[in-house]
């Protein structure tokens, strides 16, 4: 086991480790805050999913032939940055021309930009992403997730900060997931705009119906992938919903 990083953050100790899984005979690159384990790059298929998921719903939503897609000309915003998988998914999409990835840790972004992980070089090598430090909660219900650039809009926020709506990562997220928070994201988006989020658990039938309170076509994607230290399947979810033209 190596520490690549370690720093004291307004949410506990947070410590970036690096380490040879015997199993997979790969590097595992682990995120730790205070006594839990928060994000490794052995389990990263719901976060990629999540950036492909949302977009494909976005991309869908413009009605435009396949050819014009292609076009740079979508604003995502991610909500946390962590190993960088779900903002580099979403960089695979040629119809993202910009992309603001909202991170609260400024280790994790300092961290990044040293290329410290495998994702970092796809984040820091392209002119179309930049991080923003911040709050992703307090900015939804503020002026929004570009600090230089305040009330700007965007076409799709992706947020993978929570394990779930109910399991909540620290305080500073309590009561987001209700209507008045979902209500705050939207007000974010365009006309048509996407939301989508991660979580660790099985879809959740009263966030589904505050999801529907607040967007359309809300639905929920049980992702489906390797769980090579069990010897199973694990599963994750991926909401998706659109906002009302």
């Amino acid at each position: 086991m190596e520490e690549l990083g370690f720093a004291d953050t307004p949410i506990g100790e947070i410590t970036l480790r690096r380490r040879y899984d015997l199993v997979t005979k790969q590097d595992v690159f682990e995120v730790k805050l205070n006594d839990e384990w928060l994000m490794s790059s052995q389990f990263t298929a719901a976060e990629i999913e999540l950036a492909h998921l949302g977009l494909a719903r976005l991309e869908a939503n413009t009605s435009l032939p396949a050819d014009a897609v292609a076009t740079p000309r979508f604003d995502v915003a991610v909500g946390g940055l962590g190993l960088g998988y779900t903002a580099a998914a979403a960089l695979e999409h040629d119809s993202v021309g910009g992309l603001v990835v909202v991170e609260l840790v400024a280790p994790l972004i300092e961290w990044h930009e040293r290329n410290l992980v495998p994702a970092s070089a796809a984040l820091t090598g392209d002119n179309r992403c930049g991080f923003q430090l911040g709050d992703f909660f307090a900015m939804s219900y503020g002026e929004g997730y570009d600090a230089s650039a305040p009330g700007r809009l965007f076409d799709a926020v992706l947020l993978d900060i929570d394990h779930s709506p109910t399991h909540l990562l620290a305080d500073g997220s309590e009561g987001f997931y209700g209507v008045a928070g979902m209500s705050a994201v939207a007000a974010q988006l365009r006309a048509g705009g996407v939301y989508a989020m991660w979580s660790n658990d099985p879809p959740e039938a009263a966030y589904m119906a505050i999801l529907g309170q607040v967007f359309t076509d809300v639905e929920a994607e049980v992702i489906t992938f390797d769980n090579p230290l069990q010897g199973r399947d694990a599963t994750a979810t991926v909401y998706v919903a659109t906002k009302h033209p």
